[in-house]
């Protein structure tokens, strides 16, 4: 198993966020997690992905602890340099690109690979334009952020995420900060990752998407797991009326 998060607490002051989570994901899987707005499931992937820490709980990234959870009841983390092997393993898309905006295409997909891990710059390059031409848009290269629709900017920022070749990708809704024409360029992209059994775990409210390329779905609401199974399960037989009901906004 490439991830296994249990029993994970978070709270933000008073605010209890996520409630006794607990799920994993196999090497090749597609999971997307679904639910309303503040169900807890960008916090979710933050914690999962390490720009969040957690109150309690277990992350594991292939079978080994990145963080637990001590006898007093707290959560307690690798040493920091440890804990950047397990950074390593994945990667994270963020719905508003957060590209750098001085570096151009090129530069921000070699950036991190020869920074953080030490790579050649001429691999970096290598790869890096193997990925903007897999992403249709290699012409892009010596462009900056503000040259590029929003659809390419997150192809580039997907790019980016790919060149550090992480064992899982988390996507936090990767299309809400595009219009419908834009948002298709995207899913194509997701799509093609999954039909070579990239692993990824997608927070989306795009559901006729979530119920065609997912192996496993989970709704969220409240910051607990309601419900989740497969797309089929979930989409077409829900058991939960919680569940019920979100779906029924998206039929109408």
């Amino acid at each position: 198993m490439i991830i296994e998060m249990k029993n994970i607490r978070k709270q933000f002051g008073d605010l209890e966020v996520l409630k006794d989570i607990s799920f994993g994901v196999d090497s090749g899987e597609v999971v997307s997690i679904i639910g309303p707005s503040g169900s807890g499931k960008s916090t979710l992937l933050r914690c999962a992905t390490f720009l969040e820490t957690i109150d309690g709980g277990e992350i594991l990234y292939m079978g080994q602890h990145a963080a637990h959870t001590d006898a007093s009841g707290k959560a307690v983390y690798v040493h920091h340099r440890e804990l950047q092997k397990f950074r390593s393993y994945c990667g994270l898309v963020f719905q508003q690109f957060n590209l750098f905006p001085h570096y151009s295409v090129l530069k921000n997909l070699i950036d991190a690979p020869v920074e953080v891990q030490h790579r050649s710059k001429e691999e970096a390059e290598e790869t890096a334009m193997e990925l903007l031409r897999k992403m249709g848009i290699a012409d892009k290269a010596d462009a900056y952020p503000y040259q590029l629709s929003g659809g390419q900017q997150q192809r580039v920022a997907i790019a980016r995420a790919l060149a550090m070749k992480p064992e899982i990708l988390f996507f936090d809704e990767p299309t809400s900060a595009l219009d419908p024409e834009l948002t298709g360029e995207v899913l194509k992209v997701i799509r093609q990752l999954a039909e070579e059994k990239m692993t990824m775990v997608v927070v989306t409210h795009e559901m006729p998407f979530a119920k065609a390329v997912s192996n496993r779905v989970i709704f969220m609401a409240g910051g607990v797991i309601v419900e989740q199974g497969t797309p089929e399960a979930v989409f077409d037989n829900p058991k939960e009326e919680r569940t019920k009901q979100f779906l029924r906004v998206f039929e109408r």
